[in-house]
């Protein structure tokens, strides 16, 4: 048993004391969604600084806790907020919380975000639903000693994320009759946002979107067998796409007036998955 695994298991003991819930599905809550909390029946709300080995979010706009409780019925786990590169912890660090997700019960992983928009259809306010993700610019969650209770040594990444729940994600949408695009996302390290030349960059490696976030989630929840969904809040064109300056203010400002269809988007999809 190597060292991850055994932390992990510190953090599932600790949380198991605090609520016994077994969640369905995992939710991973990006840039201004916290208010889907408000659509949750809160059984219990765990700060991540509260959970041993747990790291701790510092970004403005990330509340950095556990949400247990149930939406539509559905048992679910959120992460109200999550840890990145930027701000200096470790891959195996960032997909800690998605790990432990698996550990405590859930089976399906709903993840989002705020993201640059590089396709040209991409607009902001614009959901797109994540084909398939390139992480190839930042380091992997999976590199290291194998610790096989955490995935498989060389998992297959043909199919990330799932295409019955891309299915389940276009029939929610269309049941609230919201337009839910379809992309490629791009994983940066940040803290700054894309140069030009790199936006061009990730437009020739074929990305649609880029961000900060998610594909290291992606991959560590797949490699574990969770069954992964994954949506981008596209808040901004991408440096060089627009004559406006980037900031994370526009980001927040953006994502926040996305965020009452985006909510009902995550509830009509937690109820089908």
């Amino acid at each position: 048993m190597g060292a991850e695994f055994e932390r992990l298991r510190a953090a599932l003991a600790s949380v198991r004391e605090e609520c016994a819930l077994v969640p369905r599905v995992g939710i991973v809550l990006g840039s201004g969604l916290g208010g889907f909390a408000e659509r949750i029946d809160v059984a219990a709300s765990l700060p991540y600084a509260r959970v041993p080995g747990l790291p701790v979010s510092t970004v403005e706009g990330h509340a950095g806790r556990l949400l247990f409780g149930r939406v539509s019925g559905v048992p679910i786990v959120a992460m109200d907020g999550r840890v990145h590169l930027y701000e200096g912890y470790s891959p195996a660090d960032v997909v800690a919380p998605v790990r432990l997700l698996g550990l405590l019960g859930a089976t399906t992983l709903i993840i989002t975000n705020a993201a640059g928009g590089v396709a040209p259809r991409l607009e902001p306010g614009d959901l797109m639903l994540i084909t398939d993700h390139i992480s190839t610019l930042v380091p992997s969650p999976l590199a290291g000693p194998h610790e096989a209770e955490l995935g498989p040594r060389f998992p297959d990444m043909t199919e990330v994320y799932s295409p019955r729940l891309r299915a389940r994600a276009h029939d929610a949408a269309l049941r609230l009759g919201l337009v839910l695009k379809e992309g490629v996302y791009l994983q940066m390290p940040g803290p700054a946002y894309e140069t030009p030349a790199e936006v061009r960059m990730a437009a020739a490696l074929g990305a649609d979107a880029v961000g900060m976030s998610t594909a290291l989630e992606a991959a560590a929840a797949h490699a574990m067998g969770l069954e992964v969904v994954g949506i981008s809040c596209i808040t901004n064109k991408a440096a060089g796409l627009s004559p406006a300056p980037l900031s994370h203010e526009e980001v927040q400002a953006v994502a926040s007036q996305a965020a009452e269809e985006f909510e009902a988007l995550l509830s009509r999809l937690i109820a089908l998955a």
